[in-house]
């Protein structure tokens, strides 16, 4: 009998470990049936609560006046299609009329972080607003101010003067693993579903550490998202996305589309990204990041070869910019930065969320493959300036072959149309399918600054540099090193 009564208090003791460790997890296997579903509707209860819908109003001119009747978001889809017949009724009963001033109305979400009334929601949200206005869970609607915004990592404050007002707690980024379940609150297509309340979805974290470049990421740098399957629409940007227990690990920022709607794949700002602007923001202070002065790639396997390396760790200086951080420490083009700040270097990822979180003024060690000998340097990290892009333009006139390629010289107006700094060169006018060039991964519009690092200014360099070659070529554009193998025959 005794024996029975310990067995029994050893197993009874057991289960209540395990079923104490099981619920101190954020993953899949913290909840079974019905334990998800009282998890999720306990987050709706309370975290739903502190997420709000927040619409804009900005004026602008416009010539089409179709644009007056929509809802805009840098992640949703555009109004009218081409051939969407209520795009044909306004044009005809309306008018394009000349340019003139209209009222462009926005929505988006947010959640309540503070009691004082501060609101963190995105960027592109509240970006330009001439007005902003905030509609609580319960229907209240305030006026709100922005406070502080960054465009970098699309994050901004507003505040609101309200009462009692409900706050979500702000969670831990750092441990969240991919297959954890999370829930996405927010606001979608609230101007047509006419309640205030928040929507809830469900799914799980389908990645970490996800970056999208500036073309998706609409001129933003994204380079450490959570990826979710959690559903995420228009008008879900700037909503919370929490775990089981409630606590904010990411913001919803962008969707992944070729429809305009929801595929899927949605991604958030870590909460510990935003947690270490938020003061500044609630400040209204302007976020400073810091800045080397290089354009950078990864490694390949074809690279790492070239250049002798025993793996394809580092990353790979495509150009070094003038007055730079990286120009006064002595950094070269085709340098490979295997370590910085005494951390070793992987990727693109690693330096730049390495370089980004440095403090302005602050010397750092770095060091770079050069001629396959390592080499020292010290940089002092300075402030990330302003960025202007241009648009690429495809030019019309084409000279020269060798490997599947056909170039043209790059000539002041065409480097104008591409938007390029650059005044020597030549541009690429077509690639032929099936070709190196074409498995290399160039591109129409590509311009080639070098070829085996020996200088490429015009077509009669370009043409000298290639006559001869049977070997794999090294060919640094402007936009990065690739490598063409050698041709079948040459």
């Amino acid at each position: 009998m005794r024996r029975k009564i310990v067995l029994f208090g050893i197993s009874l003791l057991a289960g209540l470990v395990f079923f104490s460790l099981a619920y101190s997890q954020d993953d899949i296997s913290s909840y079974s049936g019905s334990g998800i579903e009282d998890a999720v509707i306990n987050v709706a209860k309370t975290a739903g609560r502190a997420v709000v819908s927040i619409s804009t109003e900005h004026t602008e001119k416009i010539g089409t006046i179709g644009k007056r009747y929509c809802f805009t978001s840098p992640f949703d889809s555009p109004p009218f299609a081409q051939d969407d017949p209520f795009r044909k009724y306004f044009e005809d009963f309306l008018g394009g009329g000349p340019n003139r001033e209209y009222k462009l109305r926005g929505l988006g979400s947010g959640v309540i972080i503070d009691p004082r009334g501060y609101i963190l929601t995105n960027q592109h949200v509240v970006e330009g607003a001439d007005k902003v206005t905030v509609t609580l869970s319960d229907g209240r609607d305030f006026k709100a101010v922005i406070k502080g915004q960054d465009q970098r990592s699309d994050l901004a404050i507003i505040q609101i003067s309200a009462e009692n007002l409900p706050v979500a707690t702000l969670g831990d980024s750092s441990n969240i693993k991919i297959g954890q379940w999370v829930i996405a609150i927010g606001n979608p297509f609230a101007f047509a579903m006419q309640n205030p309340e928040p929507t809830v979805t469900v799914g799980v974290i389908s990645a970490l550490h996800r970056s999208l470049n500036r073309t998706l990421g609409q001129g933003r740098d994204y380079n450490d998202l959570i990826q979710t399957d959690a559903a995420i629409n228009p008008g879900n940007s700037g909503g919370p996305l929490v775990n089981l227990r409630g606590e904010v690990v990411g913001i919803n920022v962008a969707i992944f589309t070729t429809s305009g709607g929801y595929q899927g794949v949605g991604f958030a700002v870590p909460i510990d990204s935003a947690k270490k602007i938020l003061s500044q923001l609630i400040e209204g202070k302007k976020i400073t990041y810091g800045w080397l002065g290089v354009t950078i790639q990864d490694m390949t396997d074809e690279l790492a070869k070239y250049f002798g390396l025993p793996d394809k760790k580092g990353a790979l200086v495509v150009s070094v910019l003038e007055n730079s951080p990286a120009e006064k420490a002595g950094m070269k083009e085709s340098d490979i930065i295997r370590q910085f700040d005494n951390k070793p270097i992987n990727g693109v990822r690693d330096l730049l969320n390495l370089i980004g979180k440095l403090d302005v003024g602050r010397k750092v060690k770095v060091v770079v493959l050069r001629d396959k000998k390592e080499v020292a340097l010290e940089a002092e990290i300075a402030e990330k300036p302003d960025n202007v892009e241009g648009k690429a333009v495809v030019p019309e006139e084409t000279s020269g072959n060798w490997r599947g390629l056909e170039v043209q010289e790059l000539t002041p107006d065409i480097a104008s149309r591409l938007g390029v700094a650059v005044k020597n060169g030549v541009v690429v006018v077509d690639v032929e399918p099936g070709t190196p060039a074409d498995d290399a991964g160039i591109v129409v519009g590509d311009i080639i600054l070098e070829i085996n690092k020996q200088p490429v200014k015009n077509v009669s360099d370009y043409e000298k540099a290639t006559k001869a070659l049977k070997t794999d070529t090294l060919i640094k554009l402007y936009r990065g090193y690739v490598l063409i193998k050698k041709a079948n025959s040459n």
